[in-house]
């Protein structure tokens, strides 16, 4: 399968992916990133830096010596005001560094992956349809985060945590050449669902892992996927006896062992997107990403 921005050296560069142990490589990479014999994690930082051309100036801690291992620099903090937070009423806050992938309206329940793919919201959300539902016709946008870029994930409104949904799969490479060659990446990898009431309705926070992405981390239940799990597994959040999260805007929700990919779903009507959210658009945490359009109101609780 082909499109107008797939070229000969994407198609090159995606076909060997099918092939390779991703799982493998990813428990490998998950030991490597976790070493903490001082000269090899120094080694593998000064030419992840060199490489990528990583900013650690505006990192919380800006020495290499700070990190005790790979994983710590990789997931580091930013110093408290270099990301402000929008301030604007009914805004939607980025919840990433990164650049659009894409962004836009739903069709029924498909999302376009890029010129010539699209993919299910049924498949994407773990296969349940009452699920799916609120955000049929809705809005998304994805948001890719390269190797060089802070890697928490922050919420784009302020939102109360109904339902996390882990969705085991492959781990391809989720660069830009796959995108536009592998078809149904985004619901064919690893993920991790995580679905919030807000005070603009239904909004999915959708966690993508890729290849070296040896695991996922939320704020409240900590590390995901540390084995690597085969099957799709369930946790509710909103049933009795159960303790509340809930997370202001701009609150850190997660983050990313490795580099990967989030998408944002938001049900039809509830949100409008900024003009310039265009494929290729850096975009940077707590920025400006749309407005939100119902009557604003308390997450339930």
């Amino acid at each position: 399968m082909t499109d107008g921005n797939a070229s000969l050296t994407d198609y090159l560069k995606s076909w060997p992916l099918y092939l390779l142990p991703h799982r493998l490589l990813s428990r490998s990479v998950r030991a490597v990133a976790r070493c903490r014999i001082r000269p090899l994690k120094n080694v593998l930082m000064r030419a992840f830096i060199r490489k990528f051309g990583v900013d650690l100036s505006e990192a919380q801690e800006p020495s290499i010596s700070g990190y005790p291992d790979f994983n710590s620099f990789f997931t580091r903090a930013l110093r408290p005001g270099v990301r402000p937070l929008t301030t604007l009423r009914q805004a939607l806050a980025c919840p990433v560094d990164g650049f659009v992938s894409q962004a836009g309206n739903l069709d029924q329940d498909r999302l376009v992956q890029a010129k010539g793919h699209d993919y299910s919201l049924l498949r994407l959300l773990g296969g349940n349809a009452q699920r799916a539902a609120p955000f049929t016709n809705g809005r998304f946008a994805t948001l890719y985060l390269s190797p060089r870029d802070y890697h928490r994930i922050h919420m784009p409104v302020t939102g109360r945590l109904l339902e996390t949904i882990y969705i085991p799969g492959r781990l391809f490479s989720v660069a830009p050449h796959t995108t536009r060659t592998i078809p149904g990446l985004f619901a064919r990898n690893e993920r991790l669902v995580c679905l919030f009431d807000t005070a603009t309705g239904p909004m999915a926070v959708v966690m993508v892992g890729a290849i070296f992405v040896s695991s996922m981390e939320t704020v409240w239940g900590g590390v995901v996927n540390p084995g690597l799990a085969a099957c799709i597994r369930q946790q509710r959040h909103d049933l009795p006896g159960t303790a509340a999260v809930v997370l202001d805007q701009g609150a850190e929700l997660g983050r990313f062992n490795m580099g990967s990919t989030v998408i944002l779903l938001f049900g039809r009507d509830r949100v409008r997107w900024t003009d310039d959210l265009r494929p290729g658009t850096p975009v940077r945490t707590g920025q400006l990403l749309g407005y939100t359009l119902s009557p604003a109101r308390a997450p339930r609780g």
